[in-house]
């Protein structure tokens, strides 16, 4: 994520986002933690997941919303956006299989 750095990201616990097949999910990096609501919507070519969130930072309700675009080999970059505040791109890896 381009707006905060590695040491932030991963402060309370590895960064992560988590969607099921029906479009929901969570999310945490750095002290901000949150539930998605989500949907696959076809961009031209490309299929794009786009969603919502509520959730906290530190104590603080907050909420936002932002897209996920797959690139291949498990990956996926986007976006993230806090309502009235900060926006970064994201990049994704889908962890290996255990």
């Amino acid at each position: 994520m381009e707006t905060w750095g590695e040491d932030y990201l991963h402060r309370e616990t590895q960064a992560y986002i988590q969607i099921d097949t029906g479009g929901l999910g969570d999310f945490q990096f750095g002290l901000v933690s949150g539930s998605i609501d989500g949907y696959v919507e076809d961009m031209g070519t490309e299929p794009r997941f786009t969603f919502t969130w509520e959730g906290r930072d530190e104590m603080h309700p907050v909420s936002g919303g932002g897209w996920l675009r797959p690139t291949g080999d498990g990956e996926a970059e986007g976006m993230i956006k806090i309502h009235r505040g900060d926006r970064s791109r994201l990049k994704a890896r889908r962890p290996p299989q255990q």
